[in-house]
């Protein structure tokens, strides 16, 4: 039988058009989270969601949008997910980027902390821009 060991969740923007950041080719944090493991026994698994939207430019170029999500706090710790969505550039309104990610056989620490961190960014187009809403949650449970 599964136990739930901890949930997460991290809304760093709750509604449309409530944030403009600009989206670069270097991957930046756009969300992380801590999960508590204590009481754990085995089989760690992790169950991770998450959405952010993006605006093109005015004048839209092709692009893509890279969401990483790592085990740890640096874009070069375990990649557990990683998605690339091509932008539609006949939408002239924002575009919202929604995954859905999962991390077995999660290594129980010393500290009884697990992190998790989501990166965003764009293959190459100047302009694309994160807008809101983005939020990002996670459950951990152990066997």
């Amino acid at each position: 039988m599964s136990n739930l060991l901890d949930a997460r969740t991290s809304q760093n923007a709750s509604y449309a058009n409530s944030i403009s950041i600009p989206v670069t080719t270097t991957p930046q944090l756009f969300a992380q989270l801590t999960l508590d493991t204590t009481g754990a026994t085995r089989n760690l698994r992790t169950q991770i969601t998450g959405t952010a939207a993006i605006q093109l430019p005015l004048i839209p170029v092709l692009s893509s949008v890279i969401v990483t999500i790592v085990r740890g706090t640096t874009p070069s710790d375990i990649i557990i997910y990683s998605v690339r969505d091509v932008l539609d550039t006949s939408i002239v309104g924002p575009q919202v980027i929604s995954f859905t990610a999962s991390d077995f056989n999660v290594p129980i620490t010393a500290n009884n902390r697990v992190v998790y961190t989501a990166f965003i960014s764009t293959d190459a187009a100047a302009g694309v821009t994160r807008v809101g809403p983005e939020s990002f949650n996670a459950t951990i449970y152990s066997e």
